[in-house]
C-alpha cells in the first residue's frame, strides 16, 4: 500500500515530467534545437512606480499630518513618529524610555483598563502599539476602516493618558533585568556590542547599556515626567494611508488631536563623536565557544556626505552578499571564515561605523584578520573593474527594488526624510549618483575613508585555542563584560573565616568522599527525580558524569515529553528527543549543567579552583557541623558534618534568566553510600528560595 506522502511525491514527479516532456515536444514543433542563453535576451524596462500624492496639513499644536488614501483593502494604518529617544534618558537612568513605552500599553489609561483595551482590540482585530528607539518614538494603530473612527479616541486616550501602575513597571523591569542576565550568551551579540562602545565610548550615547542599577534607580515619576516631554505636538509626526476620504479624514483627525498640548519641540542633539585614528587589538575571552567573532573597523560617516553613494557600493565590493570580495576569496577561496559580513554605516545625526566582520575557527584567528585586512587594501591600490562595478551597482539597485513599492512605504520614506532634516528626494538622488559611479571614484573613496591600518580589531573568542595569534596586532586589551549588580565594581572581598582551617576540613571532606578513588574518575549512578516546581512528576534518570573530562551523559525517562537524553562533551551538547537530535549552543549547555557545576564532587575535584575558609562550628537541627565558605567560579557555603566529614548542605546563588534576580539555592545531602571508592548522597533535596523544587532519590551508583 502507498503511503500518502509517497503518492503526492510520485504525483508531483510525474507532473514535472508531462511538463517537461510537453516542453519538449513544443521546441521540437518551433524547430528549436538549442537552449536559450538567458544572458543574450533583451528585456524591456520595468514600469516606473507612480508616486503617490501626499496631502498634508499642520494644526495649531505643531502636529504635522502626511495622508495617502489606498483603496486595495478596507484597511487604515496610522503610525505616529515621535521626537523622542533612549538618547534623553539620564546617564543614571539608562533604560527609561523603553520602560515608559511598554508599561503605556501594557498599563492601559483609566477609561481603557488593560484587559478591557486587550479585549476590545481583540474584537476589532486592531492593533496599538508603543515604542521607543534611539532617536525617535512611535505610536501605531491598525484597524479595518469601519474600526478606525471609534478606535482613534482609544489611541489618544491610551497615549496621552496613560495608568503606568506600578505593578506593570515591576513587570517591565524584571523583563529587562532577564535580558540582562542572558546579554553575554551570544558571543555575535557581546561582538556587535562591545564594538559600538569602542567606536563611539562606553560612556556615550551610543554606548551606555542598561543595567542592574540604571533600573534601580527608575521611578513612575520618571516615567511620568518623560511621557509629558516626549508626546506633545510640537513633537508628533502622524501617517495615515489606507481606504478614507482625504477631506473627512483631515476633520476627524482634527476634533480628535487638537486638543494636544503643544509642548516644546525636543532637539535631536547627539554630541560629537570623540574618536581618534588607532590602531588597537581588543578582546574577550569566552571559553565556551570554538570560533572567534571577529569585527574590525573604525568610525564612519554622515548620510549627508557627497560620497555616501560611492561607500556604499564600496562597501559592497568588499563585502556585499555572494559576490562580495570577502565572500569570494576570504571565505570561499581560503576557507577562513563561516561567514562575512560589513557594512559603512552612515547615519544623519552622527557618524556611523565602518566595519568587516567575520566568524572563523580559533585556530585560524589571526590569519582570518590579515586576510580581510589585505581585500582593503586591494581596494586602495586598484581600481576595481568595470564588469564588477557593473554587477556591484545592479545588486545594490535590485536591493532597493521594493523600497518603494507601496503607498505605505513611500509615505514612510517621505516622514523619515523630514524627520531626519534629508531632502524629500534623497532615495531618488541616491540611485541616480549609483548610476553615474566610475571604478575611480570606488578607488578614491577607498582611499580617502577607509583605514586599514588604522583599524580597531575586536575579537570574541575562545582565549585557551587562540593562544598568543593577536599578539602580532599590538598590545592586546582584554574587556571585561562581567554583569555587575552595582555600578561601582566590588572591592576584592576577604573570604570570611579562617583559611589554613578551612582547607583542612575541605581535605577531610575529600577523603570522606573520594574513600580509595582518585580524582580522574567516571560515575554512573540511578535513581529518581520527583519534581515539585513548576509541577508535581517523577523521572528516572540515569547520570555518567566525568568531572575532569567536562563528560556528561543523562538519560531521562518517562517525562512529559517521552524519552530525553542529554549528551555534553566539554562545551559540546546534543539534545536527544523523539528521535531527533538537537545540538546546543554553550549558553544551553550551561544552563543544563547548571546543577552539575555545583555538585560536591565536581568542587573537590577542582579543589585548585575554590579558596575554603572556616567560619566556625555550629549546631543545625541537632547535628554539629562545620560552615564551610568557598570562593571561587561560584561562591558557596557548605556545611560538613563534623563526626562523617560529609557535606550536610550546600547553599549557592545564581541570576534567575526568567526575572533576572538573584535567587538562592540550597542542597540537602542524607543517606551517603560508599561503593567502589567513592562515598554518593542516594537522598538529595533541592530548595529554591525557600520552596522545595525537587528530590532526587538514587537506587545505585558504580565508580570506573
Amino acid at each position: 500500500m502507498i503511503s500518502m506522502k509517497k503518492y503526492l511525491f510520485l504525483a508531483v514527479l510525474a507532473a514535472m515530467l508531462t511538463a517537461c516532456a510537453t516542453q519538449e515536444m513544443a521546441s521540437e514543433q518551433n524547430g528549436e534545437s538549442e537552449a536559450v542563453n538567458p544572458e543574450s535576451l533583451d528585456y524591456p524596462e520595468l514600469n516606473s512606480y507612480i508616486v503617490p500624492e501626499i496631502e498634508t496639513f499642520e494644526l495649531d499644536n505643531g502636529i504635522k499630518f502626511y495622508l495617502v488614501e489606498d483603496n486595495e483593502v478596507p484597511l487604515i494604518n496610522l503610525n505616529m513618529i515621535v521626537r523622542a529617544g533612549s538618547f534623553m534618558e539620564p546617564a543614571d537612568k539608562v533604560g527609561m524610555a523603553s520602560v515608559m513605552t511598554s508599561v503605556m500599553r501594557n498599563g492601559g489609561s483609566e477609561a481603557y483598563p488593560e484587559n478591557e483595551l486587550n479585549q476590545l482590540l481583540e474584537d476589532k482585530a486592531a492593533r496599538i502599539e508603543f515604542g521607543m528607539g534611539f532617536t525617535n518614538g512611535s505610536a501605531n494603530l491598525n484597524a479595518l476602516k469601519d474600526d478606525f473612527n471609534d478606535l482613534l479616541p482609544v489611541l489618544l486616550d491610551v497615549m496621552m493618558n496613560p495608568l503606568m501602575p506600578q505593578e506593570k513597571i515591576d513587570l517591565a523591569i524584571t523583563q529587562r533585568r532577564s535580558s540582562i542576565a542572558r546579554r553575554n550568551d551570544d558571543a555575535q551579540q557581546i561582538g556587535f556590542r562591545e564594538f559600538e562602545k569602542l567606536i563611539y565610548g562606553e560612556e556615550s550615547l551610543q554606548g551606555r547599556q542598561v543595567e542592574h542599577w540604571t533600573l534601580d534607580a527608575i521611578t513612575r515619576d520618571d516615567l511620568l515626567a518623560f511621557h509629558s516631554e516626549a508626546f506633545t505636538g510640537e513633537n508628533m509626526m502622524i501617517g495615515l494611508v489606507g481606504d478614507f476620504d482625504t477631506e473627512q479624514m483631515k476633520t476627524t483627525l482634527e476634533e480628535v488631536f487638537s486638543a494636544i498640548p503643544a509642548g516644546e519641540q525636543n532637539e535631536l542633539d547627539i554630541p560629537d563623536v570623540d574618536y581618534e585614528f588607532d590602531s588597537s587589538i581588543y578582546f574577550v575571552d569566552k571559553e565556551d565557544v570554538n570560533q572567534s567573532v571577529i569585527l574590525m573597523g573604525h568610525i564612519g560617516g554622515m548620510r549627508d556626505n557627497p560620497d555616501y553613494a560611492a561607500l556604499q557600493a564600496m562597501n559592497e565590493v568588499l563585502s556585499g552578499g555572494f559576490s562580495g570580495r570577502l565572500f569570494q576569496n576570504v571565505r570561499s577561496d581560503q576557507g577562513l571564515a563561516y561567514a562575512v559580513f560589513g557594512a559603512y554605516g552612515s547615519s544623519a545625526l552622527y557618524p556611523g561605523q565602518f566595519y568587516a566582520g567575520l566568524f572563523t575557527q580559533s585556530s585560524s584567528t589571526a590569519e582570518a584578520i590579515e586576510a580581510v585586512r589585505r581585500e582593503m587594501e586591494k581596494l586602495q591600490e586598484e581600481p576595481v573593474s568595470q564588469q564588477e562595478l557593473d554587477d556591484t551597482r545592479e545588486s545594490i539597485l535590485n536591493s532597493l527594488v521594493f523600497r518603494n513599492n507601496s503607498r505605505r512605504s513611500v509615505l514612510s520614506q517621505r516622514m523619515s526624510n523630514e524627520y531626519l532634516g534629508l531632502p524629500l528626494d534623497a532615495f531618488d538622488r541616491y540611485i541616480e549618483e549609483l548610476r553615474t559611479l566610475t571604478p575611480e571614484d570606488i578607488q578614491r573613496v577607498a582611499r580617502e575613508y577607509m583605514r586599514p591600518d588604522q583599524m580597531r580589531i575586536l575579537v570574541v573568542g575562545n582565549g585557551s585555542e587562540i593562544g598568543d595569534q593577536l599578539n602580532r596586532f599590538g598590545d592586546v586589551q582584554e574587556l571585561d563584560i562581567t554583569i555587575r549588580r552595582t555600578e561601582e565594581a566590588p572591592a576584592a572581598e576577604e573570604i570570611a573565616g579562617d583559611i589554613e582551617a578551612g582547607r583542612e576540613w575541605f581535605e577531610r571532606m575529600k577523603n570522606s568522599i573520594l574513600v580509595d578513588a582518585g580524582t580522574d574518575i567516571t560515575l554512573k549512578q540511578e535513581g529518581k527525580v520527583e519534581m515539585s516546581m513548576p509541577m508535581t512528576m517523577t523521572i528516572d534518570r540515569t547520570e555518567t558524569l566525568n568531572f575532569s573530562e567536562e563528560i556528561f551523559l543523562i538519560e531521562m525517562k518517562n517525562t512529559p515529553q517521552g524519552d530525553i537524553t542529554l549528551d555534553v562533551q566539554g562545551n559540546s551538547g546534543v539534545l536527544k528527543m523523539g528521535g531527533q537530535e538537537v545540538p546546543l549552543p554553550p549558553a544551553q549547555v550551561r544552563q543544563q549543567l547548571a546543577e552539575y557545576y555545583v555538585h560536591y564532587l565536581n568542587v573537590i575535584i577542582n579543589e585548585d579552583e575554590y579558596t575554603p575558609a572556616l567560619e566556625g562550628i555550629e549546631t543545625v537541627e541537632e547535628n554539629e557541623v562545620a560552615k564551610l565558605n568557598l570562593k571561587g567560579p561560584r561562591d558557596m557555603t557548605i556545611h560538613v558534618d563534623t563526626d562523617s566529614a560529609l557535606p550536610t548542605m550546600l547553599q549557592y546563588a545564581m541570576i534567575n534568566p526568567q526575572t533576572g534576580t538573584d535567587m538562592e539555592i540550597r542542597m540537602y545531602f542524607d543517606d551517603w553510600k560508599v561503593n567502589d571508592g567513592v562515598a554518593i548522597a542516594y537522598e538529595t533535596r533541592s530548595v529554591v528560595m525557600g520552596q522545595d523544587q525537587a528530590r532526587i532519590s538514587l537506587s545505585s551508583h558504580t565508580v570506573e
